[in-house]
């Protein structure tokens, strides 16, 4: 879709953005109790027209947060679940049979993959080499190819989801497709009475209702990407890329070209056509291990620090919220660190690395709400930031 061409056009589709978080993402977050976060990268990648990763066991409403956004938008779901023996007809649908027989390979896709705005991918890293490629385009470019037949897709977004990290190399190109990952666990113990009340509320309102955001709205809105002025903060952006490479955050070229587009969509979702300081909130959501998520945190909101007043007064909420770090995942990075300081041929770049990762890891610490486990924490990232003074 091509961009509006008067301001008048301009003003009335970005006011969509504020339709669809009022209308749509608002009230899936009163449905789906503490799921603020996943919603709000949804809401993202919608706008943007990117995918988005969710780590988490079974039964933590993964699916269900896809369906009930196309069901707020009328929008066509496809949700699979992907096994090591899925074949490509189960996922873009079988050749016509009709069709064959006059010597035509023609797929029929009713109902299938290429047909939907949506799609759910559970246990996405269950896919194998036969449907690989064909997902990688889909994902990639929104382009269904299966030998001469050529399709372009509908998608929004493509949301995969799986209890693991991708442990084969084979299916990196894969997961880096998904720029932006998030955790979705079990409540809190505390928030179980609001969640069943609120999942009973929502079991109760499954019939249909006019959608007050559609498809073609949401299509409008990111005709509007290329609209969007990034100069305010690409000087920014490109230390902060540079300074993630150097913490072992990895950044392709092409991943900090696309990550563009998520910012752009947190800017119109805030009812912006310019990019600030604030729409970095997203970066700390495109991690590769979970070890990360405490060092990307901590140098993302170092920078959303600096945001000026006027910048806050059009911020994303989300960049504003700072999650307290988890002890456990400090631990498990403060441990990795040990394990490569006692490497003795460490090189000196990779000590320089270390002792700035160390740091941030340093400082994430002073957040554990726990008095013990944050003294814990402390006293071994200090330790191990004096044994790292000595050797360099």
């Amino acid at each position: 879709m091509n961009a509006p061409s008067s301001f008048e056009d301009t003003a009335e589709i970005l006011r969509l953005g504020e339709k669809l978080t009022e209308s749509v993402l608002q009230p899936m977050k009163k449905a789906f109790v503490g799921k603020d976060e996943i919603i709000d990268l949804l809401g993202i990648c919608l706008v943007a027209r990117e995918n988005l990763f969710i780590l988490g066991p079974p039964g933590t409403a993964k699916s269900a947060l896809v369906q009930q956004l196309a069901r707020k938008i009328d929008g066509k779901v496809f949700d699979y679940l992907l096994t090591r023996f899925s074949e490509p007809n189960e996922i873009f649908g079988p050749f016509d049979i009709r069709r064959l027989r006059d010597g035509d390979l023609v797929t029929n896709t009713e109902g299938m993959l290429p047909e939907a705005t949506f799609v759910f991918l559970d246990e996405l890293l269950n896919a194998n080499s036969a449907i690989l490629n064909s997902l990688l385009m889909v994902l990639n470019e929104r382009i269904f190819r299966r030998g001469r037949e050529t399709r372009h897709l509908p998608t929004l977004t493509v949301v995969g989801a799986s209890n693991h990290l991708p442990e084969d190399d084979g299916l990196g190109a894969l997961f880096d497709r998904f720029l932006l990952r998030v955790r979705s666990d079990n409540v809190h113990r505390e928030q179980l009475s609001a969640v069943l009340s609120a999942g009973w509320q929502l079991d109760m309102q499954r019939e249909h209702s006019e959608a007050e955001v559609t498809v073609e709205d949401v299509r409008r809105l990111s005709s509007l990407l290329q609209k969007v002025d990034l100069s305010q903060v690409q000087a920014v952006y490109i230390e902060l890329v540079h300074r993630l490479r150097h913490v072992g955050v990895a950044i392709s070229d092409r991943r900090a070209v696309k990550l563009q587009r998520i910012l752009a969509a947190s800017a119109l979702l805030c009812g912006r056509l310019t990019v600030n300081r604030t729409d970095l909130w997203v970066l700390r959501h495109i991690w590769d291990t979970e070890e990360q998520q405490d060092v990307l945190t901590s140098i993302i909101d170092d920078v959303l620090q600096n945001a000026t007043e006027e910048e806050k007064k059009t911020a994303h909420p989300r960049s504003y919220d700072n999650d307290a770090p988890d002890p456990e995942r400090l631990a498990a990075e403060l441990q990795r660190v040990e394990q490569r300081l006692e490497q003795e041929t460490l090189p000196a770049t990779d000590r320089a690395f270390m002792l700035d990762q160390l740091g941030l890891l340093a400082a994430r610490c002073q957040w554990v709400s726990d008095a013990q486990q944050r003294t814990f924490l402390e006293s071994k990232a200090n330790g191990l930031l004096e044994r790292l003074g000595e050797t360099t």
